[in-house]
């Protein structure tokens, strides 16, 4: 896109697609990292929230999440062959724990997960992403 083109473009505009590319950016770095411990960024996402609050139902996982109730049972089937999380029923619920091995790999994984999101944002200073993190969530409230 010429410097015509982008200065016509709104400033909302401008930030959404500044948005996109950083989040693309820090996205392909993290995608990278947890395939090294053969999770995928969703895998990883059931590690950290499950490890959080384990014994979270399969539903409230699901709504965590923002995935459809079929994508979560597959997603959860492959975890559970790889021995990382187990499946309780309890009534009509089915409740979620790691396994100890699921978290000795949560342990190691959420820690490394940390760390490289923190050098992704080190450019900017601890008021500067608290700032951030403030506009994302007011964007992200009034969205809906």
């Amino acid at each position: 896109m010429g410097g015509e083109a982008l200065r016509r473009l709104s400033l909302a505009v401008l930030a959404w697609m500044r948005l996109a590319h950083v989040f693309q950016k820090v996205n392909r770095a993290s995608a990278a990292y947890l395939r090294a411990y053969g999770l995928s960024v969703a895998q990883f996402d059931v590690l950290a929230q499950v490890g959080a609050a384990e014994g979270i139902t399969q539903q409230e996982l699901a709504d965590l999440l923002l995935v459809t109730k079929g994508n979560i049972c597959q997603l959860l089937g492959r975890m559970e062959q790889r021995g990382l999380i187990e499946r309780r029923q309890e009534g009509r619920a089915n409740r979620l724990y790691l396994t100890d091995s699921g978290r000795r790999l949560a342990d190691k994984v959420v820690a490394g997960q940390e760390a490289l999101i923190g050098e992704q944002f080190a450019a900017l200073a601890p008021a500067e992403q608290r700032q951030l993190l403030a506009l994302l969530r007011k964007l992200d409230h009034t969205l809906g």
